[in-house]
């Protein structure tokens, strides 16, 4: 969808010397995903992200959308057909906010009837009544309220790329998660092509599919979000992710990614021979299925032991379980409340997948193991009920 190829932007200092403010930076984007530029101030994100709309012409290199350099483009037409969003959010503060989203719909020929409805659509998106907004002019709202405009205005030509110039920073920390979380969903929704400039590891990391790190003008990696965390390429990535990158990748990596699938009885299993199961992989229990392989419980190795009879003459119901989807922060935090050391894990059809345990969980985090290396599809970065949890 986006490609930058060999992206390079040079200035020249008032002493005639050249710098290098971004420097062969090549990278693609895939139709719907969300890229996040991270670095620290002055490594060139903001730079790049602003040659991908040509607000800054490249000295030399290309940017590609669906196949077509940009170069031969005109840019006000280039511009028109991606959305922009900006940290100052950038109202005009004499238009109303419905005048504000239609801008650009405005600018390409919409008629009053097509703007009017995609101005209320939106603004129903980010939980904003357009009766009781519409009319009213940006000093009258607030600053979230604002920025949540700022986002659905740079959305409502429906232009198929979106840049984001750190577009949650001015935000306090309340209203930035309920927005990010707004926008996540319009995106998934919307299935928009993002690339967001932020220096926040936490909101990279959160609705990131890819991130790109820059250090001088370099990108230094550029990988999905439990890639980056597991295996940082050297030690300026190792540290700008932070010594709690473990704990980060808590959201991140789900409960089927961890899951281990130990011996299993069935309802009809002799407790003789359940025994001598446990006995011999030295396991405290043993799940028990149904015939269509559903969890019904487990057996523990005293109830086998002193029991004759069947498995699911001795079942115990599970206390909780969860969904191969669920992340091991949500895992943990279960394994906690319950007292448990493992928890059966459970298909979206309520199928036994297999069991989690504090070891497993212990074992795949430093293992070094991503949920790009085996093969799971990068992200939604975090999925906005897990973010929640």
């Amino acid at each position: 969808m986006i490609e930058l190829d060999q992206l390079t932007k040079t200035f020249t200092q008032k002493d005639g010397q050249p710098v290098k403010a971004v420097d062969a930076v090549s990278l693609s984007v895939q139709e719907g995903e969300i890229c996040v530029f991270l670095g620290p101030s002055g490594c060139g994100k903001t730079t790049t992200l602003k040659m991908i709309n040509r607000l800054i012409e490249p000295t030399s290199g290309r940017v590609l959308i669906n196949n077509e350099d940009t170069t031969g483009l005109n840019e006000v037409d280039l511009r028109r057909h991606i959305g922009y969003v900006i940290q100052q959010i950038g109202l005009f503060p004499n238009m109303t906010i419905e005048e504000n989203i239609t801008v650009v719909p405005r600018l390409l020929g919409w008629d009053k009837k097509r703007c009017a409805e995609r101005a209320k659509e939106l603004m129903s998106m980010v939980a904003l009544d357009p009766t009781q907004y519409l009319k009213r002019y940006p000093r009258e709202l607030s600053g979230g309220q604002q920025q949540r405009i700022g986002v659905i205005r740079a959305l409502a030509a429906d232009p198929p790329v979106l840049l984001m110039d750190e577009p949650f920073g001015a935000v306090d920390p309340i209203n930035r998660e309920t927005i990010q979380n707004e926008f996540f969903q319009m995106q998934r929704q919307l299935n928009k092509t993002v690339i967001m400039v932020s220096h926040d590891i936490d909101e990279a990391i959160k609705l990131g599919d890819r991130i790109a790190v820059f250090r001088r003008g370099q990108l230094v990696q550029y990988d999905h979000p439990d890639t980056l965390l597991a295996r940082p390429r050297d030690e300026f990535v190792a540290q700008f992710v932070g010594q709690d990158s473990t704990l980060k990748r808590l959201l991140l990596v789900k409960a089927g990614d961890a899951a281990t699938q130990p011996e299993t009885a069935r309802v009809d299993t002799p407790l003789a021979h359940a025994f001598s199961v446990m006995d011999e992989t030295d396991n405290r229990y043993l799940s028990v299925l149904d015939d269509a392989g559903h969890a019904l419980g487990f057996v523990t190795r005293r109830a086998a032991r002193a029991g004759d009879g069947t498995c699911g003459e001795r079942v115990t119901p599970f206390p909780v379980n969860v969904s191969a989807e669920d992340n091991l922060r949500v895992v943990l935090s279960k394994m906690y409340q319950f007292s448990a050391s493992w928890l059966p894990v459970l298909d979206a059809q309520g199928a036994y997948v297999g069991e989690i345990t504090q070891d497993s969980i212990a074992a795949y985090l430093s293992s070094g193991r991503s949920r790009q290396q085996t093969g799971q599809p990068p992200g939604a970065a975090i999925k906005l009920a897990q973010a929640a949890a």
